[in-house]
């Protein structure tokens, strides 16, 4: 329909960025919410662009490692209309809970009522479910009910092109002519930021997404690898199951992605570094993509 536009940006951190500049020049509410806890690197982003007013909407129950419902509605009921809301599209960094479909739609519904503006940061598409469409699907959704939205993308992790900073800045508008104002607007932004991106990463995405034989060739490496990760997971699970480990340990099953929030307290993971040599964040977050076959057994012990 001519209604969305994108840029190419420096991963998804320069796709946030872009957006964060963008909406602190044209957009009149000065309020941006964020997931609690979130990806550390949120609140910089937007800070560093000017938006002072930082607010947090509840995402996490750390009594039973999932995810608060119904604190996460009733904080989005409350935002000021209008206000800037950052959200993760699949594989939340770094809880590794996500949102049900039915949820999702719950969660649409109060974005329309309160004319909020979602920023979707879609990090680990694919790393969810191994599914490109099913991990879009919140996005998407959105877009279905005329929600006009950005949505960052990288491809570090889905394309493994860490160092190459390959991403992209999608915009939801509301016309065709509102979409070319945007996309002009978004120019002058990274000219003045980086000038323009780098050219090889974003040639390595594009030719294998216009590539119909490569494309299928990635989405098969894709289910591979995050079918690697649920292997793990139930590996993992089974273990501390077997050892007797004290505590419900089913959150390692039903999170998703490469995270896991363990419960674990920063005393308990010095102990884990300081004993065992394994390195988690001191919330008790874990990289499942650490875990292997051959030391599974050692973590879990």
């Amino acid at each position: 329909s001519g209604t969305a536009t994108a840029i190419q940006t420096l991963s998804g951190t320069g796709a946030l960025r872009v957006a964060a500049e963008f909406l602190w020049k044209f957009h009149p509410v000065k309020v941006v919410y964020f997931s609690s806890p979130t990806w550390g690197n949120h609140n910089h982003i937007f800070k560093t662009v000017g938006y002072e007013d930082q607010r947090a909407y509840r995402y996490y129950l750390k009594e039973v490692r999932a995810l608060d419902f119904s604190g996460m509605i009733e904080d989005l009921e409350s935002a000021p209309e209008g206000a800037v809301i950052v959200l993760h599209s699949c594989a939340h960094n770094p809880t590794g809970i996500d949102p049900n479909q039915e949820q999702w739609k719950k969660i649409a519904d109060v974005i329309q009522r309160r004319h909020l503006v979602p920023v979707f940061d879609t990090a680990y598409q694919g790393f969810a479910t191994g599914n490109l469409d099913a991990d879009a699907w919140a996005v998407r959704h959105c877009v279905s009910r005329g929600i006009l939205l950005f949505a960052a993308q990288s491809f570090s992790k889905n394309f493994g092109l860490y160092n190459e900073r390959a991403g992209n800045l999608v915009v939801v508008t509301g016309s065709p002519d509102e979409a070319a104002a945007v996309k002009s607007q978004l120019k002058r932004i990274t000219r003045a930021l980086v000038s323009n991106p780098p050219n090889h990463g974003a040639r390595i995405v594009a030719t294998v997404l216009n590539n119909p034989a490569l494309y299928q060739e990635w989405v098969e490496c894709l289910k591979i690898m995050s079918g690697r990760i649920k292997e793990m997971r139930q590996a993992l699970f089974v273990k501390l199951k077997a050892l007797g480990t004290p505590g419900t340990w089913n959150h390692v099953l039903d999170h998703v992605g490469m995270f896991t929030f363990t419960g674990l307290e920063p005393k308990q993971v010095e102990h884990l570094t300081d004993e065992y040599h394994l390195y988690l964040l001191k919330n008790g977050r874990v990289n499942m993509c650490g875990l292997t076959p051959s030391n599974v057994d050692y973590v879990a012990k």
